[in-house]
């Protein structure tokens, strides 16, 4: 195995434990599942963008996973384990499709935290069959505030991020 494998499983592993570190503070949480946490895509985000699509999708389907397996269970139903859960967090794995550069990077990672928001109305319109409004408004009280916080950490920590990525290179 290369050094460049290494390091990629590696961090994979890393950000998926972060993630779910970041997942259990918790500012807001609603009563049938969904809070707002201490922006705990970001880590599924910046390995995407980072390493690609692909290992994108990996480790923010296994964080998804691990999130399912570790966390409370709201309900078992087959639809809420993929959209809130495998799908739900897996398309974050999307957040690298753009590129590398600060706003493809946002783009993309704005786009798939709203592909993670309706794959959780979805999840609220078959699971608890709530109506498309209800569904949009409850999903809506903690993803858009997770969605603007994690933007906002986002962009206070991309310019760090990559001064380290140029130097982790150079090497």
């Amino acid at each position: 195995m290369n050094n460049q494998r290494t390091r990629m499983l590696v961090e994979g592993g890393i950000m998926i434990a972060l993630g779910y570190v970041l997942s259990n503070i918790k500012v807001f949480e609603m009563p049938n599942g969904g809070s707002i946490t201490a922006v705990s895509m970001l880590p599924a985000i910046i390995y995407a963008i980072r390493w690609g699509v692909k290992p994108g999708l990996f480790v923010a389907g296994v964080y998804g996973i691990l999130q399912f397996i570790l966390g409370p269970k709201y309900s078992g139903h087959i639809v809420s384990i993929l959209c809130d859960y495998v799908l739900g967090f897996g398309v974050l794995g999307f957040s690298g499709i753009l590129g590398k550069g600060y706003v493809k990077s946002l783009i993309a990672s704005v786009l798939a935290m709203l592909a993670r928001f309706v794959l959780a109305v979805i999840s609220g319109i078959v699971v608890y069959q709530v109506d498309f409004v209800g569904s949009v408004v409850y999903n809506a009280t903690y993803m858009i505030p997770e969605i603007i916080l994690t933007v906002a950490v986002f962009t206070l920590v991309f310019k760090p991020l990559q001064k380290f990525n140029a130097s982790v290179a150079a090497r």
